[in-house]
Parts: C-alpha cells; structure tokens; sequence
C-alpha cells in the first residue's frame, strides 16, 4: 500500500536511535532538506512554489523518461489531475514533499509507458493465462504480510517483488532473477528512504527483494491507496472509493502477465486492502481468484495505521496536528469494510474464506492448510515441510518497536470498538 519515492537525495543514517518509535520520531532532520524547505518556502510565500505540481509537466517528464509518447491510452488522466488538485490544496506540502509526490506519479507514469511499450514489441504477453491468483483483501496490519509469506513458500506460487513493482520493464527473466542490477539500486533506495525516516523502517518492512503489494501496478493509473499514503488528499480519496477501477486492474494484469511471461508462474500471492472497494472488478478481472480476507480488531488496526501513515507524511507536510490524517484513514477503513460487507452479503456462499488473524499467528500452517482446503486443493508435502522450516528459523532481535496510542488521535479503543462493531460481530472478530 506504501507507495515508492523518488526525491534524488541521499542521506547519512543516524546510528543513535530509541528502541521504541511513534509517528512523532519522524522528523526531518537532514540539514540540505531544511534548507532547501526553507528556501522552498519563500518561494510559497510570494506564490511561485517549486517543484511544479501539475499534470502536463509531470506526463511530458515521464514520456522524456520512457523515452515514448505512447502511456497507452489516457485513462490515468483523471486521476492524476484529481490527485494534483487535492495535493495543491489540501495536502500542505512542503518542498522536499512537493518533490516526492512529483517523483512517485512521474515513476508510475514512466513505468506505464516503458510497460505498454514493451507489450507492443512483445504482444504475445498477453497471451499470458493469470489463473486462479491468491488475493488477500483485509485490511493494513491484520496477518497479510505473514499470510502472503507463508503462501509465498509455495515452489508453485509467488508475488511480485518490491523492485520489480519499482522498475517492471524489461522484466528479469529466470537467468538474471537473480542478479539483476536493479535489486541492488532499489535496496540502495529503501536504504535511504530508511536513512531519512528511521521509525518507518520498524514500522513497514521494505527491502527490494520483499514481496510487494500489488497495489503498486494500480499506481500505474493513478488509481490507488498507495498516492493517499504520501499526502493528505482526502478528496481524491473520497473520487477513489466509487470511481471505475477497470482500467487500473487492466495495468495490474497487464504487469503480471509481462511478469509471467518473463518467469513462468503457476499462482500469483496479491495483496492490498484497495480490492475490498472493488471486488466485483477484481472477479471480473480475474474470475477464478481465491480471495482470503484477513480480520483483527479494528481498534489497533485503525490506530496502528494512523500512525504509520502520519509517519510517512509528517515528512512532507507542514501540518504538524496527525489528527486530519488520522481521521481520513479511519474513514477510509471503515468505507473498506463496509463496501467488502455489502458484495459479501450479495455474493455466491463460498467467494471467499475468512482468516482471523489469532488463528494465523497461532497456527500457521493450519491456517495455510485450511485455505486450501476450502478451495478443494491440499496442502504440498514440501509447501509444508517449507513453511515448518520458515517458523522454526531463528529471528533477528528486533532493533525497534512501534507504539501507538489512540488518545494521540483523539479516540479511545472503547469508541473505536463500538464504531466498527457491525464488522467485528459479522465475522467474530475477537478484541486484541
């Protein structure tokens, strides 16, 4: 869900750092980077603000980049224009924000077009068959990365790759998998994104050879949660929850089958909470999915994500108060919720299996074993055996910790559980 960025500035890694880290921790303490606010922010003043944050210049410096006119159709055009509007004028962007929003669309927009040029040189991609997917819809913070993981441990089965997602095309084929030159310059990446924003690194595991969430093909039509993580543009969030999704999930397929192409695949893991808004979309994309929704108590998980998010933001914005942010998430969730709960209400028994996140944590492969079973497959001896292996291996303690504290957003885990009751009693969802 969290959105690669591009801002062009390294940074130095402060070694002196707490074990326990809250959104308050993200600060900007780079010398450059303030100075370059500050200087930014003279220029807000007297209204000529740097960089430029509008449509034509963005398109044209990704086309330059692509090296092609063709994006494949302009269906990213009123996203991208609703996107750039909210971020002017609600977002509260300062420089060093204002260069990293235009650095994540200008990525998305050049690997859409380096993408469907690779399609016209190579059309028998879409021959490619993206049959019977696993997608995982729950929501931030409630087992998907584990469960997308154990999955993962599947020699059949697999996800797309942080660096992957980050620079699709060409796509790495079985040879250089491996040892692609642009595993090492998206690690090099995350390190500095890491560097600049230390909690974010305990907070949000990211690393180039991590599987990634699928979401990040949807950033190829601006049409995503991934864009609202970087800045507060809550009316484009509500244009997203009931916009037409087709032509983000004909990138997402598209990616995939370019992906497959390069590196046979048998089953693709996906994952984002960005499905729960449109499922029917998704079954019409891909009708054999065997979609997972994951559940936990909504208070932490609400909560957690608030400060995950003001984490990441408190970067790029002068708004100092994570209420706004916090809020706008929380609304977001519950629209998530409530949107997956109406199609389940409406859709055939047996679309989906449900997985609470006690039961993964407690059993990790019974969980695995018992997704199979609902959708009449068993369990692999080695996908097994792989997975008995991945929970017995020793773990690196860890260096950090995220604490979180609903008061910090004005709620309480009492309210919080009496706002997402509907949810939690449908599906018995236990509190933490």
């Amino acid at each position: 869900m969290f959105a690669g960025l591009e801002t062009g500035y390294s940074v130095v890694e402060d070694t002196n750092l707490p074990t326990t880290y809250t959104y308050r921790d993200a600060q900007l303490n780079s010398l450059p980077l303030r100075a370059l606010n500050q200087a930014g922010g003279w220029l807000e003043r007297i209204g000529r603000p740097l960089p430029t944050l509008d449509a034509h210049s963005i398109v044209d410096a990704a086309r330059k980049k692509a090296g092609t006119d063709d994006l494949g159709g302009d269906s990213f055009r009123e996203p991208l224009e609703r996107y750039l509007e909210a971020a002017r004028e609600e977002a509260e962007l300062n420089t060093f924000g204002r260069l990293g929003v235009r650095g994540m669309l200008t990525r998305a927009l050049t690997n859409r077009a380096r993408l469907h040029q690779w399609a016209e040189q190579h059309p028998e991609i879409r021959n490619e068959r993206i049959e019977k997917p696993w997608v995982i819809v729950g929501l931030p913070r409630t087992g998907s990365s584990l469960l997308s993981n154990l999955l993962g441990l599947d020699p059949l089965a697999r996800a797309p790759l942080q660096w992957e997602a980050a620079d699709l095309i060409p796509p790495a084929d079985l040879e250089t998998a491996a040892t692609d030159p642009r595993i090492q310059q998206n690690q090099v990446e995350a390190d500095q994104l890491h560097a600049l924003n230390p909690p974010f690194a305990f907070m949000h595991p990211t690393g180039a050879t991590l599987a990634q969430e699928c979401v990040a093909f949807f950033m190829y039509d601006v049409r995503t949660l991934g864009v609202e993580t970087q800045a507060h543009v809550p009316s484009y969030g509500r244009w997203l929850e009931t916009c037409d999704m087709a032509p983000a999930y004909a990138q997402h397929r598209l990616a995939l089958q370019a992906l497959q192409a390069a590196q046979p695949t048998e089953r693709w893991i996906l994952k984002t909470p960005n499905h729960l808004w449109s499922l029917s979309t998704l079954l019409e994309t891909y009708p054999d999915a065997r979609i997972i929704w994951t559940h936990r108590d909504p208070g932490p998980v609400v909560t957690s994500l608030a400060s995950l998010v003001n984490t990441l933001q408190r970067m790029f914005t002068h708004r100092k108060d994570p209420r706004p942010a916090a809020e706008e998430w929380k609304s977001k969730l519950k629209s998530a919720l409530t949107t997956g709960m109406d199609f389940d209400a409406n859709a055939r028994e047996g679309w989906c299996t449900h997985v609470q996140y006690s039961d993964l944590v407690a059993d990790p492969l019974g969980t695995v074993q018992r997704i199979h079973d609902h959708f009449g497959e068993q369990t692999g001896r080695l996908h097994a055996r792989r997975i008995r292996a991945w929970m017995a291996r020793d773990r690196p303690s860890a260096m950090g910790r995220h604490a979180y504290d609903p008061a910090d957003f004005g709620w309480s885990y009492p309210a919080l559980a009496e706002e997402f009751a509907a949810y939690a009693e449908r599906y018995s969802v236990a509190p933490d």
